[in-house]
This record gives structure tokens, sequence and C-alpha cells, in this order.
């Protein structure tokens, strides 16, 4: 284990022992929001330092084991190497899984989320591979126990989808789902195409990590927020109370919709977390493309607009274009089975990470 790592493991610890004096103390437990921040915080360092200590007993466990190899008698010596071996292996298993614990944790991964599915390129095609993609999702989602909800919904006359903003509340939501942004591609033959031509039609997702009160705050005044009776299906009190509620964001020029909801305040409170979540966004989008700008080994650029993924159905193959990776079980892709797809993606990132701090640590070094 290098110097540096030793210290930032140090720190760590003291850190750590310090929350744990806080969290018993009577004064923090009468504060609950206090004591919650605390108590959040130490969860967070425990698998830490827990690998700490258990690199440290490990450690010393070897050099006891190597004493005994460099004193014993021929069968001691045997006995002794064996273990020793075995004993490395299991520090070089723990130094690697405390390197990608010491990778600084994106403070939104544990968030719920807003996923947002429209049509691209490709008329009705495009729609029917919208729809594709939010079933996929809902499944995923599913297969998670996480909680679907759609916000508001848009759909075609041929059974495809416009667009979609459903709601995904779940632990790790937006760690699992925020490589999923950016421009989906599918090839294949449309239903309706005789002569068994493949298309090639697009569909865009944004995962938005669900802003709370206390991430950004929207002053009322800043706020334009019209009301007008709903269009669609929903019988006929949809159609004659002005229950549909648009919103305006006076200083971004950000606007939502809603009128999925009978009741006016729904649609409101629908439209608002929707609206949090799109402004809370685009600040964390400024924060990360300025940082992107001297990132180095970075997954992708990051733009919505970049193709990340093409679905070929006549091959049963997805490509992800940002790492180049590619598996032959669309099916099961499309049935919500994105385990494998999305754990490429963050392993890839996580790897980038680590060359990233490596190569930060070796120049504060030089």
């Amino acid at each position: 284990m290098t110097p540096q790592v030793l210290d930032k493991l140090k720190s760590v610890e003291a850190r750590y022992e310090q929350l744990m004096r806080l969290v018993s103390d009577a004064s923090v437990q009468a504060d609950p929001p206090t004591y919650r921040t605390h108590t959040k915080a130490l969860a967070e360092l425990q698998p830490l330092v827990d690998r700490y200590h258990e690199h440290a007993q490990l450690e010393q466990q070897l050099k006891d084991a190597r004493e005994l190899e460099a004193s014993g008698d021929a069968d001691m010596k045997a006995m002794a190497k064996e273990e020793a071996d075995g004993l490395a292996r299991r520090l070089d298993r723990i130094f690697e899984e405390i390197r990608v614990l010491l990778i600084p944790r994106d403070p939104n991964d544990e968030k719920n989320v807003m996923v947002e599915i429209r049509a691209g390129t490709g008329g009705d095609e495009a729609a029917l591979f919208a729809g594709d993609l939010y079933r996929m999702y809902q499944r995923f989602t599913e297969r998670q126990g996480w909680k679907w909800e759609v916000m508001s919904s848009s759909e075609t006359g041929t059974g495809g989808l416009k667009e979609a903003i459903v709601s995904v509340e779940g632990k790790g939501a937006f760690g699992w789902l925020k490589h999923e942004s950016g421009v989906h591609r599918v090839q294949r033959v449309p239903a309706t195409e005789a002569s068994g031509r493949i298309h090639t039609s697009t569909a865009t997702v944004a995962v938005l990590p669900e802003a709370e009160d206390v991430d950004i705050h929207i002053d009322a005044k800043d706020l334009r927020i019209d009301t007008f009776c709903s269009s669609g299906p929903g019988g006929q009190s949809v159609n004659t109370t002005y229950s549909a509620v648009r919103i305006t964001h006076l200083p971004t020029g950000t606007v939502v919709s809603q009128q999925d909801e009978k009741s006016q305040i729904k649609n409101r409170q629908k439209a608002m977390k929707v609206l949090r979540a799109r402004l809370y966004e685009a600040e964390r989008q400024k924060q990360q493309d300025a940082i992107a700008k001297d990132r180095k080994g970075q997954v992708g650029t990051g733009e919505r607009s970049e193709k990340i993924r093409t679905y070929n159905f006549k091959d049963n193959r997805i490509t992800d274009h940002r790492i180049n990776f590619t598996m032959h079980q669309l099916a099961s892709a499309l049935d919500g089975d994105l385990t494998e797809l999305i754990e490429e993606m963050r392993s890839h990132e996580q790897a980038a990470q680590l060359r990233q701090a490596t190569d930060t640590t070796t120049a504060a070094r030089e």
C-alpha cells in the first residue's frame, strides 16, 4: 500500500471515529436532522473502514506467516508458504476493493430519477421503438423492486410513444440508470415494410436525478403558471375543467405541462417535480461540462446528442458505442435484463476514474 493511500485511509478512519462520537452524543441525538446527516455519513464510510481494518489484520497475519516460513522446519516452511501465498492473494483483492471505495462517489447516485423518453427520427417506427424502450425500463424497474410512476405520456395512433416522463423511486436508481441518457438507435424491419428492408430509427432518453427542495430553490416570482382544459382521453370532466397546468420558469424559459390528472393540484405537483428535476440537471450539467474540459480518460463526451447504443434485431445484437461493448441477448435486454449492459458501463467508468486518480497522485508526487 502506497503512503498516499495509507494517509487517506487514516484520515477516513479519523473522520469515522469522530462521527461515532458525535452520534453517541445526547445533544446530537436530540437534533434529528443532524443525527440523520451523521448516521448517513457513517454508513457511507463503513465499507471503506471495514476493508482498511481487514487489510491491516491480513498484513499482520502475512508478516507472521513469512517469519514462520523463514524459521521453521521443512514441513512447517511448506505450510507457512502456502498460507502466506493465500494471504497475499487476499490482500491484493482487498486493496483493489479499497482503491474502488476511495473513488469519490457521485452524490446523486442514491437519488430517485426522472426518465424522459422521446421518439426521434424515423416516424412511426421511431415512436414504436420509444415504446419498446419505455417497456424495457419499466421491466428493469420491476426487476429492481423500484416504484414506477408515469408523470405524463403521449401515444401515437399506431401503438407507439411520442414521449413519456416517468418517475422512478428506488435505492441507487440514478447510479444504475444515469448512463442511459443519450440517443438510442434501432435497426430492424418495420412491421409495415413489405419488402423486408431494414430501417434505422432513433429515440432519446434523458435520466435526471430527482431534485429535492434543499437541492434547488425556485422562487415563486420566477414562475408563470397557466391553467387550461385537458385534451385527449379521460372522461367528460377532463375536457370541461381547467385541470391542466403549464408552468414556465421565466429565467431559463423551461416549460413543463401536466394534464394526466383530473385534479389541478395534482397536476401542479407533478409539473413542479419535473421542473425541479430539469433545472437541477441543467445546473449539474454545467458543472460537469466545466470538469470534463480537463478530465482525462472520460467515457464519451456526456452530450445527449451522442449516439450511445444500437439495437440490431437482424443480428440479435446490442452495441454500446461508448465502450465498444457488444452482447447478443437483445430479447432479454428489451425484457428488462439490463444488468450486464449497465455493469459493463459502470466498470468502464470506474476504471477510467481509477486511472485519473492514479494520474493525479503521480502528478502530485512529481
